[in-house]
């Protein structure tokens, strides 16, 4: 661990980088009300945390409608791109053919005006995509990118379960992972698990959706009550990044600033991010803040597994937590959108049949057909 003005900085084994503990992901830039990109504002607060020591920028083929990688590639003009780590994403879901890894690659370094992609991630994978790239000759093409250097270091985001991603981690020589990880979701997908088998092997961890997508910041009754008793001087924002950046296995946190107000408040937190850091006090009061919000939950849900997969397609743990965040977050617009664009139709909760055979097998005992009922009446067919 180095500190150079107000920055920490990290480094993974096997990577003779320095990466600064805060990275700014290019998922959620200001918008304009088309939805396109503001340009100005967004390349003010990218350079801006560039100045102030961020040097990690990661961004995808796909954010923001294809519009994300040619504006970070603007950005980075003028001496920045040399400042910084760039990491960008293979289309996983794109991919068809072992050409289409070339293709998609090649057009990314055309669109980042650059000549290497430092951090190169495989994006989302779970085990359906994970077993048609093996199929299709990734490793040998994460092996040639590396030695040609249009990538200096793989890696993999992940969305799926413990033993998939275990499985993944022992398919290739990566460099790091991405995994969703904050202290509510220490048991969801990788998790904790993840993040200790990862470093077990060697590998460097990215941790996105530290704030869960900014809903860990938002002011709800009763939360910063407790947040305030215990101490006054952080934002729920800033404790959300100090208990991710308190792990020592975590190389970078991603934060998707899009004010400059979130920008400075999160540098300001990255000052502190050292490794087990907080205290017995402070670990404490995030076990009050993970009960609060537990009791606002409407299902019991630990989106274990057991119950899946559904005989008739439905994704009950999926259906049973955006139901939940409607209510634990007070987001039901937020929750319905993502209910209805990331579920197929054979997900929703309206296509349970009664069959019964989650709730033989639901550790938790949950009467899951009478929910998934109470799910569809929320969100609608």
């Amino acid at each position: 661990m180095r500190k150079v003005g107000v920055m920490l900085y990290r480094q993974m084994k096997g990577c003779k980088r320095e990466l600064s503990i805060l990275g700014f992901g290019c998922m959620r830039l200001p918008t304009n009300d088309d939805s396109t990109i503001n340009e100005t504002l967004a390349k003010k607060i990218i350079r801006y945390a560039i100045d102030c020591g961020v040097n990690y920028i990661d961004t995808a083929y796909g954010y923001h409608r294809g519009q994300s990688e040619p504006f970070v590639g603007r950005v980075l003009k003028d001496g920045y791109r040399e400042r910084v780590n760039l990491a960008t994403k293979l289309p996983s879901w794109l991919i068809s053919t072992r050409e289409d890894m070339d293709k998609y690659l090649g057009e990314q370094l055309e669109r980042l005006q650059t000549d290497h992609i430092d951090f190169y991630l495989v994006h989302g994978l779970n085990k359906t995509f994970w077993g048609k790239l093996e199929e299709l000759g990734v490793s040998e093409f994460l092996d040639e990118t590396i030695r040609d250097g249009r990538i200096k270091h793989a890696g993999f985001s992940f969305h799926d379960d413990i033993k998939t991603f275990k499985r993944i981690v022992d398919s290739y020589d990566w460099t790091f992972c991405q995994i969703q990880y904050n202290f509510l979701d220490e048991g969801f997908q990788a998790g904790t698990a993840g993040l200790h088998y990862a470093a077990s092997r060697g590998l460097g961890v990215i941790a996105m959706e530290p704030l869960r997508g900014g809903l860990l910041s938002r002011d709800l009754p009763g939360l910063m009550e407790i947040w305030s008793k215990a101490y006054a001087t952080r934002t729920p924002a800033e404790w959300g990044l100090r208990w991710v950046w308190n792990h020592p296995e975590i190389t970078v946190v991603l934060s998707g600033m899009n004010a400059m107000q979130q920008v400075k408040e999160n540098l300001g937190a990255a000052e502190e991010g050292l490794p087990e850091s907080l205290s017995k006090e402070d670990l404490e009061l995030f076990f009050k803040v993970r009960s609060f919000y537990r009791k606002r939950m409407k299902i019991d849900c630990s989106r274990c597994g057991y119950c899946m997969p559904c005989p008739n397609g439905v994704d009950i743990p999926e259906c049973f937590n955006q139901y939940n965040n409607a209510f634990v977050f007070d987001a039901a617009d937020g929750a319905k959108r993502v209910y209805t664009m990331f579920l197929s139709k054979e997900g929703y909760a309206s296509s349970c049949k009664e069959c019964g055979a989650c709730v033989k097998v639901c550790p938790q005992h949950i009467a899951v057909p009478d929910k998934l009922k109470e799910v569809a009446d929320f969100f609608g067919k």
